[in-house]
């Protein structure tokens, strides 16, 4: 499995010329790398080379692919098909062709999050670097596993527990009505089968997050004090996912990091110089160790069954803009625009919460 990198900042430019470096750093390195890009010019003009939909080799070890929205969307509207075929015996999607297909807004994050998914499965490739929108969106991309776990087992637990679930699951009226609609038999196993197999699907997606050997970020910033701004609070909502962040890389003209220090403790702050021309070298002799920071960074979520805690790693964020509330059977945390449904273990879901304290940048949650 690969090690899949991405930046996060609000200088677009900026930030991608670390994921071009980055990229060329571990290939030089002799890892096999994936550089993904979207569909967009600066990507393409940095490299000073048209991009394809399809990987292509454009240095030793290196790849580079562009996802555009409209070709991921009509690769995936096939597997649609031939699942939809798999359970119905009467398709109806068959007459509606992937190239007639419009992509619609917050697809395209989707369908790009599973490319990367693709590929990563592949076994094709070391590390895979992604160059994203680096903002709010792509992180809700990259919670997205965690978010639609969430849905889909609270939404299928009450689907199950309703009358309707219990009339289809146990009615002998209604299940010939539902097998002339479906190649399968509809009953309680046979109607579990599917949904684990999305719920497996999910929960790997949670699991690679919650790992920093497998999912990383590095935060991007000029000295720019709204900049700085910016990127301390995209480093609090990245914390809120459960998204490592292993440092930040500050991009200065001067080569000083203006007591940055100060602003993203405990990150270590790498300065690079801020590139105008087509020699990369300077800037590659100046990245970090991606990996090694990955795995000192603080932890996201940090669980104390002992003491029945929960530790929220959440700098960027002041007491004022935290708020915990517990209305379902999970304990749901907003922090900025970000929501998280926390998934305890058995040990402490469904416990009340018996109280709870912000300090340090850290939540710390009681049970």
């Amino acid at each position: 499995m690969a090690l899949i990198l991405t930046f996060l900042g609000k200088s677009g430019i900026a930030r991608t010329k670390i994921a071009i470096a980055a990229a060329k750093l571990l290939a030089s390195q002799g890892k096999r790398v994936l550089l993904a890009g979207l569909a967009e010019p600066t990507f393409q003009i940095l490299l000073d080379t048209p991009i394809a939909t399809d990987p292509q080799q454009i240095a030793p070890n290196l790849q580079v692919v562009q996802f555009q929205a409209s070709v991921l969307l009509e690769r995936n509207w096939e597997e649609v098909k031939k699942l939809e075929a798999q359970y119905l015996r009467t398709p109806i999607f068959k007459e509606v062709y992937g190239q007639e297909l419009v992509a619609l807004p917050g697809m395209d994050s989707a369908l790009a999050l599973n490319a990367i998914r693709e590929y990563d499965a592949s076994g094709k490739y070391d590390a895979i670097v992604f160059d994203s929108t680096g903002d709010s969106s792509a992180l809700r991309m990259l919670g997205m596993p965690e978010s639609l776990s969430w849905y889909f087992r609270r939404f299928r637990q009450l689907f199950i527990n309703s009358d309707l679930g219990k009339t289809i699951s146990e009615s002998p009226l209604i299940q010939p009505l539902i097998s002339t609609f479906f190649n399968i038999n509809w009953t309680a196993d046979n109607f579990a089968q599917p949904t684990n197999q999305v719920n497996n699907f999910l929960e790997k997606g949670k699991a690679a997050l919650a790992d920093p050997k497998r999912i990383a970020a590095f935060l991007v910033t000029t000295q720019d004090p709204i900049d700085v701004a910016s990127t301390r609070y995209l480093w609090g909502s990245a914390q809120q996912i459960g998204l490592t962040v292993g440092g930040v890389i500050l991009v200065s003209s001067s080569g000083t990091n203006a007591n940055l220090s100060e602003d993203f403790t405990p990150l270590p702050v790498s300065v690079v110089p801020d590139l105008s021309t087509s020699d990369w070298q300077p800037l590659l002799n100046a990245l970090p160790n991606f990996e090694a920071q990955a795995l000192q960074a603080p932890q996201p979520i940090e669980i104390d069954l002992h003491n029945r805690q929960v530790r929220l790693f959440l700098p960027g964020f002041d007491k004022k803009q935290v708020k915990l509330t517990q209305y379902g059977p999970e304990v749901t945390i907003e922090a900025g625009d970000q929501r998280r449904n926390l998934s305890l273990p058995p040990a402490l879901s469904g416990r009340p919460v018996t109280g709870a304290k912000f300090q340090s940048s850290y939540l710390v949650i009681s049970f």
